[in-house]
C-alpha cells in the first residue's frame, strides 16, 4: 500500500512519525475525508477550502499551497487505483521538542502531512433500511467548525449509543439538536427542511453544501435553523449528511418511530438527486 508522506508517495512502510509529534502527543492538527467517484475526488475544492479555514483557524500554516496538496491527492489514487473509495488526508503541526503545551513560533515547526486511499463502495443497503439512533447530551468542545484531529468528544458518544443497542447518536445541546456523532444532521417538520446553522456548534460539512443546492435545485423549503428536541414527536423525516455515506435516514430515535419507521420521501428524493449530482 502507498501513501502520501508530505510531497513524496511512498511505500506505507516508510513512514516515520516522531514520538513527539504534536497530533500524536496533543490532538494538534486537522484532517479531511473526501470521497472518490469514477477515480476522482468529490467536491474537492470544497474540501480544500475547508482544511485552509480549519488551518487558519488553529493557527496553522499548511506545509504547501492546496492546489498542489490536491494534485498529489489524484496521484496518490492513480498509483492505488482507485476507482470507488475515501481518502483520509491530516496535517499535524509537527514536531516540537522538548514537549510544550505552548503554540511553536511560525516557522520553527515543519508541519507533517500523510494521506492513504482506500476502495469503498456506496452503503447503498444502509441507505434503504436507515439507522436507529439515540439522543445523548452534546459535550464536545465549542470550536465543532474546526475540523480538528481531537474526536474523543464524538467517539465516547457515538461509545454510549453502541453500549445503548443503537447505531448512531443525536447529539442535543441545551435543548436543541447539533449534529451526529460524525454527520451533520436534517429533520422534516411540516414538510419544510431543518438543519442546524453552520457555526462553532457544528462542523460546516462538505455534503451539506451540496444538498443545500439540491434543495434549491428541487424547489424544497430550507430553514437553517436548530430544532428543538421538543419537536422529536413531530418529526416527519430525519437524516444525516456525510462525505463518506452521503445520505442515510434515521428511522427511529430512542425507539420512536420517525414517520412509518421507513426512508422518507423526501429522503429519497434528495439521495438520487444526489447520486445523479455524483
Amino acid at each position: 500500500m502507498n501513501v502520501l508522506w508530505n510531497q513524496d508517495i511512498v511505500a506505507r512502510d516508510q513512514v516515520n512519525i516522531d514520538i513527539e509529534d504534536r497530533g500524536y502527543q496533543y490532538g494538534d492538527g486537522i484532517y479531511e475525508v473526501i470521497r472518490v467517484y469514477g477515480g476522482q475526488c468529490y467536491m474537492l475544492a470544497e474540501h480544500m477550502e475547508r482544511l485552509t479555514t480549519s488551518a487558519k483557524k488553529i493557527k496553522l500554516a499548511l506545509p504547501y499551497e492546496p492546489q498542489r496538496i490536491a494534485a498529489n491527492l489524484q496521484k496518490l489514487i492513480a498509483i492505488e487505483g482507485i476507482d470507488n473509495g475515501e481518502i483520509y488526508l491530516q496535517i499535524t503541526r509537527g514536531v516540537f521538542s522538548p514537549r510544550n503545551h505552548q503554540f511553536p513560533d511560525p516557522g520553527t515547526v515543519q508541519p507533517v502531512l500523510t494521506a492513504n486511499a482506500i476502495p469503498f463502495e456506496r452503503p447503498t443497503e444502509m441507505q434503504q433500511r436507515g439507522l436507529n439512533a439515540t439522543v445523548i447530551p452534546d459535550q464536545r468542545w465549542l470550536h465543532c467548525d474546526i475540523k480538528s484531529l481531537s474526536l474523543l468528544g464524538n467517539l465516547m458518544s457515538l461509545d454510549e449509543a453502541i453500549e445503548k443497542g443503537f447505531d448512531d447518536a443525536l447529539l442535543q445541546r441545551d435543548g436543541f439538536f447539533t449534529e451526529a456523532s460524525a454527520s451533520n444532521l436534517w429533520f422534516v417538520l411540516e414538510g419544510k427542511l431543518y438543519t442546524h446553522p453552520d457555526g462553532p456548534l457544528v462542523l460546516p460539512g462538505i455534503t451539506k453544501i451540496k444538498v443545500r443546492e439540491l434543495c434549491g435545485e428541487l424547489g424544497l423549503s430550507l430553514q437553517e435553523e436548530a430544532v428543538s428536541i421538543t419537536r422529536l414527536k413531530d418529526v416527519q423525516e430525519c437524516f444525516l449528511t456525510n462525505s463518506v455515506w452521503e445520505i442515510i435516514p434515521i428511522v427511529s430515535v430512542d425507539g420512536q418511530l420517525i414517520g412509518n419507521g421507513e426512508r422518507g420521501p423526501i429522503t429519497t428524493l434528495l439521495q438520487q438527486a444526489y447520486i445523479a449530482a455524483i
